[in-house]
């Protein structure tokens, strides 16, 4: 436990921040098969988030990931529902792929998308392979977030995939899902590089040390905040950054302020931040 951060210490306390709202760039939405989601609906999500103070969700559903045609109509009901706590990242599914299709529901739910979402893992098909190019392209030419699931092992979503998009889209902002999990020097070293990459903390916070080796090598402004709700527990993963050894401008730098950043190129969210902002410097 931290006592060193008046941060920690007000949310060991109260179990939110009033000034510090959080900004979740990683969740999901929905029943799983096999899966055990107890709070998975829209509405059980949105008690969890209450009571941590997250303002704003990016999700892409199960099903979106799954069964892109009835998933994508779904997730965007969610976000008209919602529309001040949820935004929608649409499903990239390699194995189902209709650019002409995916790209105009960007075009006639600009309030509902903040981006894309790849999950090459599922589809066996990696980030950098050619069939993928109209959907990086059009991040690309409209500076959108692309959240992409990233693991170090992975054939198909590793350092040398990520870095072959990066190359050829600077303008997008690519979220690495996970941080490339387990190559957290390669990480860090590919963020230094690339300054539209930013690392992302869901599954990060296994890791003792890692979030702090993070701040310490790279610096606090180019990591995101996510918890993959509902799959991890969201007050953990605040108390996570609570507990690491960094500067409380570092936390805020991470639970909202990078976020903020990115998503105020957004129509929508100077409405949105003046409402559930909290005054949050």
């Amino acid at each position: 436990m931290n006592c060193n951060s008046q941060l920690a210490q007000r949310f060991w306390k109260y179990g939110r921040l009033e000034d510090c709202p959080v900004l979740d760039f990683h969740g999901h939405m929905g029943p799983l098969a096999g899966g055990y989601l107890p709070a998975c609906s829209p509405e059980d999500m949105l008690k969890i988030m209450d009571r941590a103070n997250v303002a704003m969700l990016c999700f892409c559903s199960h099903q979106a990931t799954m069964v892109p045609a009835a998933g994508t109509s779904g997730d965007i009901a969610v976000v008209q529902k919602y529309p001040e706590r949820f935004k929608a990242y649409h499903s990239v599914v390699s194995r189902h792929l209709d650019p002409e299709r995916d790209l105009a529901d960007m075009e006639q739910y600009p309030d509902v998308f903040v981006g894309f979402k790849f999950l090459a893992d599922y589809y066996k098909v990696p980030i950098s392979d050619k069939r993928h190019d109209p959907y990086w392209e059009y991040a690309d030419k409209h500076r959108l977030l692309v959240l992409v699931h990233t693991w170090g092992g992975s054939d198909y979503n590793c350092l040398r995939h990520a870095e072959e998009v990066l190359e050829r889209y600077p303008n997008l902002i690519f979220i690495a899902g996970h941080s490339f999990h387990g190559k957290w020097e390669g990480a860090v070293e590919l963020a230094a590089r690339y300054p539209n990459l930013y690392l992302e903390l869901t599954a990060v916070l296994d890791d003792r040390g890692v979030l702090d080796y993070f701040v310490d090598k790279l610096g606090s402004e180019r990591i995101l905040f996510g918890t993959d709700l509902p799959w991890f527990a969201t007050h953990h993963g605040i108390g996570a950054v609570m507990s690491a050894d960094i500067t409380d401008d570092d936390r805020r730098n991470i639970l909202y302020r990078n976020g903020k950043k990115l998503l105020e190129r957004f129509p929508w969210f100077e409405e949105f931040w003046n409402k559930y902002g909290g005054g949050a410097f």
